[in-house]
């Protein structure tokens, strides 16, 4: 295990306008699975390949258990990497192809042998020693790169989005093998994922990059729960937070807001006092709207525009006046919904979230 640190990273190409990544600062822990999360081109891939010592270092500084590491060559940093593309070498059998690493370093036979024929155990391989990449399917060929990786017993693992290239279904039974090999081994992982269902299953922690800076580092649920700002609300949940322009009323306690025609007055939990007349952004998510209308409470009238039966729910869209963009919500199978008719949905206020008008958010 190992503990990485970034001090600043920034990484700036020749011809580049804007640093690809710019002043990335995090610690990540011993045996802690950290995933760095965000659209293409936000700066994730960028930031672990400085890591892995693939990219030179603009500036800042990077230190693996203390050890700054900057102009260290990446054959000597003990990190393993597992790419997106497999990079398993065709004309070798799995069992070269996992030994390979450990050749080059000049580790015993013996040893090599122990080694390879566990991870092989450990990752349901050991049938498959003798073939050729090109007899394997992707999964397989994915738990061969794995265990290419887990076969040299590094301080770091590293992971770029290992799962793009599968289907749906071995998406999702190679992410819990990977989980469950980060429980059996206690490594210290670093995962870049454009997938927020990854990082949200998979990670002791998420960090949200966008445009190349750090936006939020949290547990999965708090940043769910809590995002610092409308970023993140927007990027993480299918579908995202609903976010509305409202503007706060005249209203004493300064907490009463109005969303088009609707006056709601939010708990204080949820917001802090404000001036009237301030400018808002109202958030809550899809899950948190019900499909039947609440008694004495927070209600808002859509006409449905879109409705998406998935058997286990059924999200659909409406329309508010004064309202640009839809409105989502996610409700069970029993709630009936059409196209067309117009209903009052409830909202759970004790659930909302207010950002300011630049977008942050505005915790009490």
């Amino acid at each position: 295990m190992a503990v990485v640190t970034l001090d600043g990273l920034t990484k700036i190409y020749a011809r580049g306008h804007a640093p690809a990544a710019d002043a990335v600062s995090l610690d990540i822990r011993h045996g802690e699975f950290m995933v760095l999360l965000g659209p293409s081109g936000c700066g994730k891939t960028t930031t672990l390949r400085m890591i892995a010592g693939l990219e030179s270092i603009s500036s800042g500084k990077l230190s693996i258990d203390g050890r700054v590491v900057n102009t260290v060559p990446a054959k000597d940093r003990d990190i393993a990497m597992v790419f997106q593309s497999y990079a398993l070498y065709p004309h070798m059998s799995v069992k070269e192809n996992l030994a390979f690493g450990l050749r080059r370093r000049a580790v015993p036979r013996d040893e090599i042998e122990r080694r390879v024929t566990g991870v092989a155990a450990t990752l349901g391989l050991s049938a498959l020693l003798d073939r050729r990449p090109h007899a394997l399917s992707g999964g397989q060929r994915q738990r061969v790169a794995l265990g290419r990786a887990i076969v040299r017993d590094p301080k770091v693992f590293l992971f770029d989005e290992p799962l793009s290239n599968l289907d749906a279904a071995l998406r999702v039974s190679t992410r819990g093998e990977i989980a469950a090999l980060h429980r059996r081994l206690g490594a210290t992982m670093i995962y870049v994922t454009h997938d927020q269902v990854e990082a949200m299953t998979m990670g002791s922690r998420i960090c949200i990059m966008n445009g190349g800076k750090v936006v939020q580092v949290g547990e999965p649920l708090e940043v769910y729960r809590r995002p610092a700002n409308t970023f993140v609300a927007s990027f993480l949940g299918n579908p995202p937070m609903n976010l509305m322009n409202a503007v706060v009323t005249d209203d004493p306690g300064g907490r009463q807001i109005r969303i088009g025609a609707s006056v709601f007055s939010l708990p204080a939990e949820r917001m802090a006092p404000l001036p009237p007349g301030t400018n808002v952004i109202f958030g809550v998510r899809p899950e948190k709207l019900s499909g039947i209308p609440q008694v004495g409470g927070a209600n808002i009238e859509v006409e449905i525009v879109q409705v998406e039966p998935l058997g286990a729910e059924t999200i659909f869209a409406g329309r508010i006046p004064e309202i640009e963009k839809p409105v989502f919500a996610r409700v069970g199978p029993d709630v009936t919904v059409k196209v067309g008719e117009r209903r009052p949905l409830g909202i759970d206020l004790g659930a909302a979230h207010v950002f300011d008008a630049d977008g942050n958010a505005l915790h009490p």
